[in-house]
């Protein structure tokens, strides 16, 4: 695929889901107000980590998504926040439209059971998805009551995005590798290990504890964290 951009290969449900098992799949994020906040610098970073290795790319914002799909030729998995409390990440039926026509495989979307703004369930969210299009759609959990009740909503792909933020479980130093034994042996689900992925050897303790794939963000592509840890570290 060397020479290629993204948008010049199809990619099949199974094709994305084989490309990211066992592998590395690296968060592509900055906020407003940062100095990379930029669809063009973001683009540039995803092709700096495909380059190192990542089989998969993960986006957020409309304009991102769709600068690092033209860009790489690795799966991308798009979402949107919106709000910064409650459920946010691509939060609605029109959030998870909006991610799919800016060009993303894979929608992350809130996988929590709180309320959603728009007053869908998580079930009918993914169902008016699955009528239109044939993303594949990972919830992004907080427990494994989460997870079970992702995996009856009809979800394709199970993270940890969110223990540790929702009151249902304490915030671990690094991932929870409790949540993801408990994921892997309660669910028939791939489970992405994700959030708080800081160390080489934290990704390897999750894919031997049974994950599908995992995911770093931070550790990776945000340099003023990166660089606050090492300042930290020297005072």
């Amino acid at each position: 695929m060397t020479g290629t951009t993204r948008n010049e290969i199809t990619w099949t449900r199974q094709a994305v889901l084989d490309a990211m098992r066992g592998r590395l799949t690296v968060s592509c994020q900055a906020y407003p107000g940062e100095p990379l906040r930029d669809p063009r610098t973001t683009a540039q970073m995803a092709r700096a980590v495909v380059d190192g290795g990542a089989a998969a790319v993960r986006v957020q914002g409309l304009a991102d998504i769709a600068a690092v799909v033209a860009a790489v030729d690795v799966p991308v998995v798009g979402l949107w926040k919106d709000g910064g409390d409650g459920v946010f990440i691509t939060p609605t039926l029109d959030h998870a439209r909006a991610v799919v026509r800016a060009g993303a495989h894979v929608v992350a979307l809130d996988g929590t059971r709180r309320p959603r703004p728009d007053g869908r369930t998580l079930a009918e969210t993914v169902r008016s998805l699955r009528e239109e299009s044939d993303v594949l759609v990972m919830a992004d959990c907080g427990s494994l009551a989460d997870a079970l009740a992702a995996q009856d909503a009809g979800v394709d792909l199970l993270g940890t995005t969110l223990a540790g933020y929702t009151g249902e479980r304490a915030k671990t130093q690094g991932p929870d590798l409790e949540l993801v034994e408990e994921l892997v042996l309660g669910c028939e689900l791939p489970v992405v290990v994700e959030g708080r992925v800081h160390t080489p050897d934290q990704a390897g303790q999750a894919l031997r504890r049974g994950a599908f794939s995992v995911c770093v963000g931070t550790a990776i592509t945000h340099p003023t964290t990166i660089t606050s840890w090492f300042v930290a570290a020297l005072d």
